[in-house]
């Protein structure tokens, strides 16, 4: 850890309990070897640490860190003092390179030991130790130790060991400075969720701090992209799909960290997830009606379901997602509009030819016969094809039906209305002409559709009695049906 390895006490080499002469004696001896070139060392050095480099500046500001009051404290923090003989003993092994003596020492003093006078500085070193040691455990125990250490009673002691008699300090505060040292030593050591660990056995204060700590860069990160999101949307709500899925893939991290720091009843943790899922609907809203407006082709009713969906998964509050729902709800109303609208259309147009088929079909039977007579039943099909002005019906599927719809049809999942669908449009197909095919072929996107006439074929019938384009036709009484049935009957010759 290199707050101990360059630990200002450590450059200097003096302990950390030393006094304001001794400090002095040891400025005025290292000045004295620097105008002789004389090489700089310490008894306090430690074979188990990393050698140090003392250049002048690197010496200078190491007594310029230990002049405050508070500054001695925090740095006391990550060295060494020696207040008795037991002390004493295991520095002895430390500069020896005996670390694991030394610990074995300490750890008698300090295990499952409350601090007292006598042994919180046993406690200040071991965790020292602890702390310079690679294995999470260790660091973990060295954390614990430490702010046993600063929450006792007799962190007073310790202060007034390594700063002036004088000298209060605020113990919440020092705990967030202890901390703030921890994590900026740890930093890109561990993950998240394992530097949080390390801290487990600490109390509240700690912990709140921490929480404090690791939520306030995720919190402002989310902030901004909210912020930029907003304001990108309202630039340009036709790209506000893309806007929504970048809003969610770039806080993600950030709200699942703050989800497994603060938990998930957290209100700041609620407003931060709640305010993502807002945003994200308002984009799936925006993009949504943008496109309707635009008649953009493509499936943007499903992107804007998904985004309405991603914003249902995020969000916490029930009112939040009351909301979303009611918008999902709404969406999935107006899923397969297209192809429901085209159905309803075509239904509607073959209904009308199976109406019309069946009045003049039973008008027909209903109609006596003379002697000798037969009625034409080619006639009477040809009249019924006839019922409909095909040509009105092309121009309104053209209108109902426009090919952009076909591209949201054909990528429907309704399989039963998608059957559905095809059934009618082969029906209306058999009905219509070559140069009628021709002009609504792209609704039947599933097979090829032959547009041309054959160049021999039957005489076309020019027999065009008067078309029907709805059930009312039918309401001008037997005389209409008797001038028609007439126009289709062939009077046969008497036998005799």
């Amino acid at each position: 850890m290199k707050l101990i390895i360059q630990n200002p006490y450590r450059v200097i080499g003096i302990l950390s309990d030393a006094s304001a002469r001794e400090v002095q004696s040891r400025k005025g001896k290292i000045s004295a070897y620097a105008k002789v070139g004389k090489e700089i060392t310490s008894e306090y050095d430690f074979p188990f640490l990393t050698p140090l480099q003392r250049s002048s500046a690197v010496i200078d500001n190491a007594f310029s860190d230990i002049e405050q009051n508070q500054n001695k404290v925090t740095h006391s923090l990550f060295w060494f003092i020696n207040l008795n003989p037991i002390d004493n003993t295991a520095i002895q092994h430390l500069i020896s390179g005996n670390k694991e003596k030394a610990i074995e020492i300490w750890k008698k003093l300090t295990d499952e030991k409350e601090i007292n006078s006598k042994n919180y500085s046993a406690f200040n070193n071991i965790g020292t130790l602890y702390l310079l040691d690679n294995s999470k455990e260790k660091i973990k125990q060295g954390i614990t130790v430490k702010i046993k250490l600063i929450e006792s009673e007799n962190f007073k002691d310790f202060v007034h060991t390594v700063a002036d008699e004088t000298f209060s300090i605020d113990t919440n505060k020092q705990i967030e400075l202890f901390v703030d040292e921890i994590l900026l030593q740890l930093k890109n050591k561990f993950s998240t969720a394992e530097t949080m660990g390390l801290f487990s056995n600490c109390n509240g204060t700690s912990q709140k701090y921490l929480s404090k700590k690791f939520t306030e860069e995720p919190i402002h990160k989310i902030e901004t992209q909210l912020e930029q999101t907003k304001n990108k949307r309202k630039d340009n709500k036709g790209n506000a799909y893309r806007f929504g899925i970048d809003l969610h893939n770039n806080v993600k991290n950030e709200l699942s960290l703050l989800k497994s720091i603060l938990g998930a009843g957290n209100l700041q943790y609620k407003i931060s997830a709640d305010n993502v899922a807002k945003e994200v609907l308002q984009c799936s809203i925006d993009y949504f009606n943008e496109s309707q407006e635009q008649e953009k082709t493509g499936n943007y009713l499903q992107e804007a379901m998904n985004l309405a969906k991603t914003a249902e998964a995020l969000a916490v509050n029930v009112a939040t997602k009351e909301k979303i729902r009611e918008n999902i709800h709404t969406l999935e109303g107006m899923k397969d509009q297209e192809l429901s609208k085209a159905i309803e259309v075509l239904k509607s147009i073959k209904n009308l030819y199976e109406s019309n088929k069946a009045k003049i079909n039973a008008d027909i039977l209903s109609t006596p016969l003379g002697y000798n007579q037969s009625i034409n039943w080619n006639k009477v099909n040809q009249m019924i094809e006839n019922s409909i002005n095909w040509d009105k019906v092309v121009e309104l599927v053209k209108d109902v039906i426009p090919s952009r719809n076909i591209d949201k049809i054909k990528i429907s999942s309704e399989a039963i209305k998608i059957t559905e669908y095809k059934s009618l449009v082969d029906f209306l197909l058999s009905k219509l002409n070559y140069s009628q095919k021709n002009q609504v072929k792209y609704i039947c996107y599933w097979k090829t559709i032959t547009t041309t006439a054959p160049v021999l074929g039957k005489p076309i019938n020019t027999y065009k009695p008067t078309p029907t384009t709805s059930n009312s036709s039918n309401n001008n009484g037997c005389i209409y049906w008797i001038v028609g049935i007439i126009i289709f009957i062939i009077l046969l010759r008497a036998c005799n």
